[in-house]
């Protein structure tokens, strides 16, 4: 059996507690060696990162280190797709920890399928309690909407799916990844993808293991800017928003305008206690199903909470969106262009 040559590409900044188990299960992989080369694009780490990285460089041949100025995913992803010697991409993020035939199965099932890019599902790895309920909150279609890519058991075709398998060339041909965008840009690459009769597959046979955020501040930074950044993707492709996008943007909204209007409007301040009565009964409703399914109730006091910072975060972060980019069409505010994983040693969070 021949095997097409890989590069796995990580773009990582700041990733001193993530990246060694990460390149550890990279080089277990069972894909033979001589097929394969690692190429992780540093962000101009200042967390103790980049010695690691020299350090396994030194150890591993086939692991090289470039540098990423722009200190952002996708200028890091396209320097690397950029380098790379092998046929077939394999996106990887540092965050996350995978099964020894995950190049495999991502090779395998790109060719097997025909499909310009592969992937599996989003799964979780967590420790600790609010990490763990953070992961929980990550599965459940009250928090993000039943995206398939939260889904571990479905496989076929799909809009999007997590990190990616690519041939070289498609990605050349794509015209690699959208550097504007500091937050999805992989459902961006993956919409071009489909409107240009191109097809993504999710199997689920491609096993990884994410570390979601561990901190209630970080979580809400990220859904932020997922919200926020989502805006410019429906603009730069001028398509509709889905129903899944718009429904946190449009329930803050609503909140907001009624807790401005409440103080002079009794009718509003009714409405405003009738809004926050729904969305609470239907978040407790849904903590307590998600506790009860996964048989961990000791969830329960801290979830209602966790599905508030999804929903309010991605709500808000497209509210200012749309303000930005589609109302007063000017740039991206300064808070939504850096990345919210800040190093481990100045925040004490390890995301």
């Amino acid at each position: 059996m021949s095997f097409p040559s890989v590069t796995v590409i990580i773009p990582c900044r700041n990733e001193r507690n993530f990246i060694v188990p990460c390149l550890d299960s990279i080089l277990g992989s069972d894909y033979p060696e001589n097929q394969l080369e690692i190429i992780v694009a540093d962000g101009i780490s200042d967390d103790g990162t980049r010695d690691l990285l020299l350090e396994y460089c030194s150890r591993h041949p086939s692991i090289r280190m470039i540098d990423n100025p722009g200190r952002i995913v996708p200028t890091g992803l396209n320097l690397a797709i950029k380098e790379a010697r092998g046929e077939i991409i394999v996106r990887i993020d540092a965050h996350t920890e995978y099964a020894a035939d995950y190049i495999r199965q991502c090779v395998d099932t790109l060719i097997e399928t025909g499909a310009d890019n592969a992937g599996g599902a989003h799964r979780t790895r967590a420790g600790g309690y609010l990490q763990s309920a953070i992961a929980l909150a990550f599965h459940s279609p009250f928090a993000v909407g039943g995206a398939r890519s939260h889904d571990v058991d479905f496989e076929g075709w799909v809009d999007t799916v997590i990190y990616g398998c690519w041939k070289k060339d498609r990605l050349l041909e794509l015209g690699l990844f959208d550097e504007q965008l500091v937050r999805n840009q992989d459902d961006e690459l993956n919409l071009r993808i489909n409107r240009s009769g191109g097809k993504v597959y999710q199997s689920a046979k491609i096993l990884s293991w994410y570390r979601p955020r561990a901190s209630l501040t970080s979580l809400l930074r990220q859904y932020t800017q997922y919200g926020y950044w989502k805006v410019r993707v429906i603009q730069k492709h001028k398509i509709p928003a889905s129903i899944r996008h718009l429904i946190p943007g449009l329930w803050v909204a609503i909140t907001i305008l009624l807790a401005l209007a409440a103080p002079l409007s009794r009718i509003a301040a009714l409405l405003l206690l009738l809004d926050i009565g729904l969305y609470g009964a239907a978040n407790f409703s849904a903590a307590v199903y998600t506790c009860a399914k996964s048989r961990n109730l000791k969830f329960i006091p801290i979830l209602p909470l966790i599905f508030l910072l999804y929903h309010f975060g991605y709500g808000f972060g497209f509210l200012r969106g749309l303000i930005d980019f589609i109302i007063l069409r000017r740039g991206a505010g300064d808070q939504f262009t850096k990345i919210t994983r800040e190093s481990a040693r100045s925040t004490g969070d390890p995301d």
